[in-house]
C-alpha cells in the first residue's frame, strides 16, 4: 500500500489562486509533490522487498536420481514463475549437501509446485506446497557461517527442498552447509503415467547405480 499525503494551503496562498495563473501553476505544483511523494513511498518498499537476496536448491538422496519435470513458484497476486531443474542426484546429506540444483528468488514465495520422476522407483511425484508465513522470519534470523577469513552471522535465505523415494520432501532453511535447519516434511501424491518416457535415462542411471539398488534396495522411509 503507498503512503498518502496531505497538501496544506496557507491562507494567503487560497488568495492567490484567485488569479487564473496562479492557480494554474500551484496546482501545478501540487501534482508534481504528490506523484513524487507516492513513487518515492511506493518503490521503497519494493525496492526492499527485492534486496533480500533469497535463493531456492533441490537436493536427492546419492544414489537415486531424479528427473524434475517442473519447479514452479508463486507470489500471490503478483508474480508466477519456474526454474528448469532435470537430472538431479547427490547430496542429501554429509559434507556435500543437502545442495544441488539451486537459483536466485527475486520474490519470497507463497507456494512452490514440484513435479518429478524417480529412476531407482520408475516413479511421477507430485506436489504443491503452501509456504507457512512463518519461515521468512524465521529464514531472516542471523546463523553462524563459518569462512576461510572469519565467522560471521548471516540469515538462512537458501530455501532447500530435498526429494526423496517414497515421495517424501524435506524443507530445510540454510546459509551454508552444515547450518541447515528443517523446516517441514511433506508427501507427494503419485502420478500415474508411463516410466518408459525415460527408458533411455533410466538405461544409464542403472549403468551407475544398479549394483548399489541390488545392494541396498530402494528406501521409502527414515529419511
Amino acid at each position: 500500500m503507498c503512503l498518502k499525503y496531505h497538501y496544506d494551503l496557507q491562507p494567503q496562498e487560497l488568495l492567490r489562486l484567485e488569479s487564473p495563473f496562479f492557480a494554474a501553476v500551484a496546482f501545478k505544483k501540487l501534482a508534481i509533490v504528490l506523484i513524487l511523494l507516492s513513487l518515492v513511498g511506493c518503490s521503497s518498499i519494493s525496492v526492499h522487498d527485492q534486496t533480500e537476496a533469497w535463493r531456492f536448491q533441490v537436493a536427492a538422496p546419492k544414489h537415486y536420481d531424479v528427473w524434475v519435470e517442473h519447479l514452479r513458484f508463486e507470489r500471490s497476486g503478483e508474480r508466477h514463475w519456474s526454474h528448469p531443474v532435470g537430472h538431479l542426484g547427490c547430496c542429501w546429506q554429509g559434507p556435500d549437501g543437502p545442495a544441488g540444483v539451486s537459483g536466485r528468488l527475486d520474490l519470497f514465495p507463497d507456494y512452490v509446485a514440484l513435479q518429478w520422476f524417480s529412476f531407482a522407483e520408475q516413479k511421477y511425484y507430485q506436489r504443491l506446497i503452501v509456504i507457512p508465513p512463518g519461515w521468512k522470519e524465521k529464514m531472516r534470523e542471523p546463523a553462524q557461517v563459518i569462512t576461510n577469513i572469519d565467522v560471521r552471522m548471516v540469515p538462512r535465505r537458501t530455501l532447500t527442498f530435498g526429494l526423496a523415494p517414497g515421495g517424501e520432501i524435506v524443507a530445510w532453511m540454510k546459509s551454508q552447509i552444515g547450518n541447515e535447519v528443517e523446516l517441514a516434511r511433506f508427501q507427494a501424491n503419485e502420478l500415474d503415467r508411463d516410466p518408459d518416457i525415460y527408458r533411455v535415462n533410466t538405461e544409464e542411471y542403472l549403468e551407475q547405480h544398479g549394483d548399489f539398488l541390488k545392494q541396498n534396495g530402494v528406501p521409502t522411509s527414515g529419511w
